[in-house]
């Protein structure tokens, strides 16, 4: 059927080079989704709105798939006083294994950090992974026995923090469906996601801060009060 939908208008815009030029990219996804297989190695095309969405396997019995941009998210070891706050998120299109984004990765948050990274916590999705030569021995990974400590086994226990994170940022934060179209709004999603779960937090405390404020105030003008009335 698609094929013959793709011949039939191919027929009917022959000769007309406006018409050619506006059709040129819906016909050429239209025959890559055409000559595609199911089984079919490298990129496909998954979604005509949007070419760039990938598929990427997670390797979970209740959603072995899901399908957009494959993104990295950081977040300290230590929980901060207004919680745990994302330090660093980047997409990285292309479905890379995720061995291999440490390499950009690291860099990327020294960048946005401004302080050198001592320690990376990561799951095991990570073995195999090409971190810079000075970082290779400061890669930990879920289930490691090696170089192990008693205070690095207390720390990989801490690494699970990042999963709630990852949850908020989904469901609370719209970074499950990007709006933004193209790779450039799959890169400003991640990042706006980011951003107002930081800021959510940011809020959070300060409206915090502000009510214990406001009840100390209220308190030390009791007795003043209480002395006027008197």
């Amino acid at each position: 059927m698609l094929g013959r939908v793709i011949r039939d208008i191919g027929r009917r815009i022959r000769g007309e080079a406006d018409l050619e030029a506006a059709f040129a990219l819906p016909l050429s996804l239209a025959r890559q989704v055409h000559a595609q297989d199911r089984r079919q190695r490298g990129q496909k095309i998954y979604s005509l709105h949007a070419p760039e969405t990938e598929c990427i396997g997670k390797g979970k019995a209740h959603k072995p798939y899901e399908f957009g941009v494959k993104v990295s998210v950081a977040t300290p070891l230590d929980r901060c006083k207004g919680g745990q706050f994302v330090a660093h998120v980047k997409a990285m299109p292309g479905a890379p294994y995720d061995g291999h984004t440490l390499a950009t990765v690291i860099p990327a948050i020294e960048e946005s950090t401004g302080a050198p990274l001592q320690r990376l916590l990561v799951d095991r999705g990570y073995k195999g992974h090409n971190a810079p030569e000075p970082y290779r021995f400061k890669v930990f990974i879920q289930g490691q026995k090696r170089r192990v400590t008693a205070a690095i086994k207390r720390q990989l226990r801490r690494r699970s923090a990042v999963e709630p994170v990852i949850g908020h940022l989904k469901n609370e934060h719209r970074m499950t469906r990007n709006r933004l179209a193209g790779s450039h709004g799959d890169a400003a999603n991640a990042v706006l996601a980011a951003v107002g779960y930081n800021f959510r937090l940011l809020l959070k405390w300060l409206w915090l801060l502000c009510a214990l404020s406001l009840t100390r105030l209220a308190g030390t003008n009791a007795p003043a009060m209480s002395r006027q009335g008197a």
